[in-house]
């Protein structure tokens, strides 16, 4: 993960990032990405809603392919950070991510009050991020141990998503959603520290992994108010 960065912004440079000036940068360079990436990650869940493309597939089939692509992604945009590639492959990565959460926004927008419910948890989601990046400023020790507990909370998360698959069970779901508001809030600081201490110096790298954690949290909020709103109507 620990890539060096241009210090005129663009990727493909050897030298290390070590300055303050530079480490703005990087970080300054990771928001502008990161806000452009939100633009296919809404075309993207347009264009789900508007086909039926991932209703259509069912749960499983839908999480099988969520999987590979988005690991498949992965992998292709680490290995093209460095190149000119690497920007188009983030921004492919994150219109499939918008599509594959079409499911879950298509369900809600069925709902009474469904679009307010998104708006709600786009809201919370920024209130999050925005109170997240102040305490990444604010906290001056070293959180680079935090990384390890924060994965093995993940990966726990992960197979128990994968057997609420099977279970369908709404006070699991709304168990885990609360775990992963709270895993990937943590998350947010663990990744902007990084760049701020000059331990991520690959842009790209940076937007990959708060755009993960801005993902997780947006899906876990709106799974909550999803799955309460469902229950008052």
């Amino acid at each position: 993960m620990d890539q060096p960065l241009q210090a005129t912004g663009y990727v493909g440079y050897t030298g290390e990032v070590t300055s303050q000036e530079q480490r703005n940068r990087v970080l300054r360079n990771t928001y502008w990405l990161l806000a452009l990436s939100m633009v296919p990650t809404v075309l993207g869940a347009w264009v789900g809603v508007a086909t039926g493309i991932t209703r259509a597939m069912g749960p499983g089939m839908s999480a099988i392919v969520f999987l590979v692509g988005a690991f498949g992604l992965i992998f292709a945009i680490e290995k093209t950070k460095n190149s000119a590639a690497g920007v188009p492959i983030l921004l492919g990565f994150t219109f499939f991510m918008g599509l594959m959460l079409s499911r879950l926004i298509g369900l809600v927008l069925g709902m009474n009050n469904g679009s307010g419910l998104i708006m709600t948890a786009f809201a919370g989601t920024g209130v999050i991020f925005l109170g997240m990046a102040t305490l990444s400023t604010v906290i001056k020790r070293d959180l680079s141990s935090m990384g390890k507990f924060l994965f093995i909370g993940l990966i726990m998360l992960i197979v128990a998503g994968i057997a609420n698959i099977f279970l369908q069970s709404s006070a699991l779901m709304i168990t885990l959603s609360v775990v992963a508001i709270g895993i990937f809030s943590a998350f947010i600081i663990y990744d902007l520290k990084r760049v701020r201490d000059g331990e991520e110096t690959n842009y790209i790298s940076a937007t990959l992994a708060i755009y993960l954690d801005l993902y997780n949290v947006f899906q876990s909020l709106l799974s909550i108010l999803g799955i309460f709103g469902s229950s008052r109507e």
